[in-house]
C-alpha cells in the first residue's frame, strides 16, 4: 500500500467504525434520550461518513434528517414516548415483534431464534476473540451485534494500517466482505421492508434504510479492493 492508499483507507475505516457503532447502539438498545439529543445537536445525519453511497443510504439520511428537524433541537416527552413505543412494537413485542432483529428468524418457517445462523455468527465472533455479552441468553445474530462486530473489524483494519501489516489488512477486508455477504445482507433487506411497512416514525424507517445501505456500501468497498489486489 502506498501512502495515498493508507491515508484513504484510514478515512474509510474511521467512517465505518463510527457509523457502524452509532447504528449498532441505536438499534440494539431502547431509545436513549440524552444520546439521541446529542446526535441531533451534532447534526450527525446530515451526511454519510462512507466513501460509497447508494439509494438506501440517501433515503435513510433524508428520513433521519427529517426526524432530526422535527424535534427542533430537543426531543419532547411525547416524541420520546413515541420512539419507545415504536421500538418496542417493532423489535421486542409484547407478543411477537413486527420486524424481528435476529437473523435466524428469517430462515425458518416457525420464526424461531437460536438456530444454526446464530451459531454461525457466534463462530465468527470467536474467530476474532469476541463473545456476546449475554451469551446463550440473547441471540448472537441480533443486527445490532452484527453491526458492532463490523465496527470492531474496521478497528482491526486500522491497527493493521498502523503497523503496515498488509497481510493482516487483506485478511480483515476479506473477513468483512465475507461476513456481510454470508450474514446481514442475506436478511436485512427483508427486515428493512418490514420496518418501512410498519414503523410509525421517520427515525426507525431512516435507521433501517441506513443500516441496509451501510452494509451494501461497506461490502462493496472491501470487495473492490480485494478484486484490485488480486488483479495485480
Amino acid at each position: 500500500m502506498n501512502n495515498f492508499d493508507t491515508i484513504d483507507w484510514k478515512v474509510t475505516l474511521l467512517g465505518e467504525t463510527m457509523l457502524m457503532g452509532v447504528l449498532s447502539k441505536a438499534i440494539q438498545n431502547d431509545p436513549d434520550r440524552e444520546w439521541l439529543n446529542s446526535l441531533v445537536a451534532q447534526d450527525i445525519f446530515s451526511e454519510s461518513p462512507l466513501e460509497n453511497s447508494c439509494p438506501e443510504i440517501d433515503e435513510g439520511l433524508s428520513l433521519l434528517q427529517n426526524w432530526s428537524n422535527s424535534v427542533n433541537g430537543k426531543i419532547s416527552d411525547e416524541q420520546f414516548v413515541n420512539l419507545q413505543t415504536d421500538y418496542s412494537r417493532l423489535f421486542i413485542g409484547p407478543a411477537r415483534p413486527i420486524a424481528p432483529p435476529w437473523e435466524s428468524v428469517y430462515f425458518n418457517e416457525d420464526r424461531m431464534i437460536f438456530q444454526k445462523e446464530t451459531a454461525q455468527v457466534r463462530a465468527w465472533y470467536r474467530r476474532f476473540g469476541l463473545e456476546a455479552e449475554k451469551l446463550y441468553k440473547e441471540p448472537d445474530d441480533h443486527i445490532g451485534l452484527e453491526l458492532s462486530f463490523l465496527a470492531y473489524l474496521a478497528k482491526l483494519g486500522l491497527q493493521a494500517l498502523e503497523t503496515a501489516d498488509e497481510k493482516r489488512f487483506a485478511e480483515i477486508l476479506q473477513a468483512k466482505s465475507q461476513f456481510i455477504s454470508e450474514h446481514p445482507l442475506k436478511w436485512v433487506k427483508n427486515w428493512n421492508v418490514l420496518v418501512q411497512e410498519n414503523a410509525y416514525s421517520d427515525f426507525y424507517r431512516g435507521l433501517a434504510h441506513l443500516i441496509h445501505g451501510a452494509l451494501l456500501a461497506t461490502e462493496k468497498t472491501s470487495k473492490a479492493h480485494l478484486t484490485k489486489e488480486a488483479a495485480l
